[in-house]
């Protein structure tokens, strides 16, 4: 755990200043999660943090997603899998000791997930403006749960604007509006800016949390760490936008 420095604390409110809500309520635990929806380690984290908020039931929380790629440069349709594992980790072993380890590690977490099945990796930008889209419905957790399902349970292409309008249509969105705004340019810049901004503030990894816009912690920490973290920043308010 890090307390968030001068250039964080500054950095962040302005990285996130279209999200910020006026009259935000200091005694609401702020939780903001930079993640990609293909990383393995953001699902499982996520796992994690549920667990750790249902330990602390009377602890008002309000999540806020950030988008990280972990592949910016991925072509738009993404990539064949087996490929991409080759060219990330040097060969078609060595990707299947990690995300055997991955597996090994999600499955104590309750979730079984099977890397052979997945058949693309995707370029993720319109995944994250489509949780930007159902912030609006105040759905973006929906979403990003509804996204990390779709991907590694039920290995469809999140890069696929149809199978994207469909999770929409899950959440209760129009899909034709969802694949209207897909068909624009909205939120396309601040997806890549996100991004950016978030190398500038120096997070190379996700899953990354910020809490109350003052203490920082990287990687799918267990419940055990959540818990103290959790306890500690709520006794001392945001730092204001």
């Amino acid at each position: 755990m890090t307390e968030m420095g001068n250039r964080h604390a500054a950095g962040v409110p302005f990285l996130l200043a279209s999200r910020t809500r006026r009259g935000y309520s200091p005694t609401i635990m702020l939780i903001e999660i930079y993640v990609d929806l293909i990383c393995p380690w953001c699902l499982i984290g996520k796992r994690r943090l549920d667990r750790a908020l249902a330990e602390r039931p009377r602890m008002p929380v309000d999540l806020r997603w950030a988008a990280f790629q972990l592949n910016p440069d991925m072509p738009k349709g993404g990539m064949d899998r087996a490929r991409y594992m080759a060219m990330k980790f040097g060969g078609a072993d060595r990707a299947a000791q990690v995300y055997q380890m991955i597996e090994r590690a999600a499955r104590r977490d309750g979730l079984e997930v099977r890397f052979d099945r997945l058949r693309r990796t995707p370029n993720t930008a319109d995944a994250h403006r489509m949780v930007r889209l159902a912030d609006g419905y105040g759905l973006s957790t929906a979403m990003v749960d509804a996204l990390f399902q779709a991907y590694f349970f039920e290995e469809l292409d999140i890069g696929d604007r149809e199978v994207l309008s469909a999770l929409a249509a899950r959440l209760g969105i129009d899909r034709e509006e969802a694949a209207r705004y897909l068909a624009s340019d909205k939120d396309v810049i601040a997806v890549r800016n996100s991004d950016i901004q978030a190398r500038q503030l120096g997070i190379q990894a996700v899953p990354y949390y910020i809490f109350n816009r003052r203490y920082g912690v990287a990687g799918a920490q267990e419940v055990e760490t959540f818990l103290p973290l959790l306890d500690i920043a709520a006794e001392v308010p945001t730092v204001s936008a």
